[in-house]
């Protein structure tokens, strides 16, 4: 628990210190666009549940606004909205020939500071970013296969998660990733990959619940299309 709080930490400094501090050159860029990709899911849960990737589409509209370049790094806040299927896909190894896979239907939230490095306007630039993420949990459905359904066997006897909805709907935790930039006159196109690493738990984790720990594990793989709304003057920005 100290560790997901030093984490929260962090971020909000950075955040705060990103939105606070003006000591390089003004900028004023505003840009909207849409945003797409891959993302890849798993569950961590305790107790364990062997797992496979659970791979989906994902989709949303996305919002930048760059307001200083420090020396050669350029500082922006990144802002997006997104759906987003996750779940889980469980490896069942108990001989019953049970196959599972749960859908949970989330909109994502993520909310970065983005830094990067290259031209602004023309050419490649590279990009880090990090900050924190909030999601809503909508809808979910269960996908079992198999002959018969047997749960007798299961490791442990962690059979809880069938036909149980999480116990909470709201989901947080900590983003970061990567990417590059093409910028032209036209918009700007990213490719990105990113991580997010969940620090609330889906299920009940009190001395009544039956997990320890549920929380989200994700790898997404993305593309961006921003345009520009405002843009600061000036012949020297490239």
């Amino acid at each position: 628990m100290k560790f997901r709080h030093s984490i929260l930490f962090l971020v909000g400094f950075f955040l705060f210190s990103l939105a606070s501090a003006q000591v390089g050159e003004h900028r004023n860029d505003l840009s909207i666009g849409f945003t797409g990709g891959v993302t890849m899911n798993t569950m961590d849960f305790v107790p364990k549940i062997k797992q496979s990737r659970k791979n989906s589409p994902m989709f949303g509209f996305s919002s930048r606004y760059v307001c200083e370049k420090y020396f050669t790094t350029i500082c922006a806040v990144a802002l997006e909205v997104q759906y987003n299927n996750l779940g889980w896909e469980e490896v069942i190894e108990d001989g019953s020939q049970n196959t599972y896979k749960r859908d949970w239907h989330f909109i994502e939230m993520p909310i970065l500071m983005q830094m990067g490095w290259g031209r602004e306007r023309r050419g490649l630039k590279f990009i880090f970013e990090a900050g924190p993420q909030v999601g809503l949990y909508l809808a979910g459905k269960e996908h079992r296969g198999g002959a018969t359904w047997d749960v007798s066997n299961r490791p442990n006897g962690v059979v809880y998660q069938y036909g149980k909805d999480p116990d909470r709907r709201f989901d947080y935790g900590i983003a970061a990733g990567l990417g590059m930039e093409f910028s032209s006159p036209i918009g700007h196109i990213l490719l990105q990959g990113r991580y997010y690493y969940g620090l609330g738990d889906m299920y009940d984790n009190s001395k009544r619940g039956k997990f320890g720990r549920s929380a989200n594990q994700t790898i997404l793989v993305k593309m961006t299309y921003l345009v520009d709304l405002i843009r600061t003057k000036g012949d020297n920005i490239k």
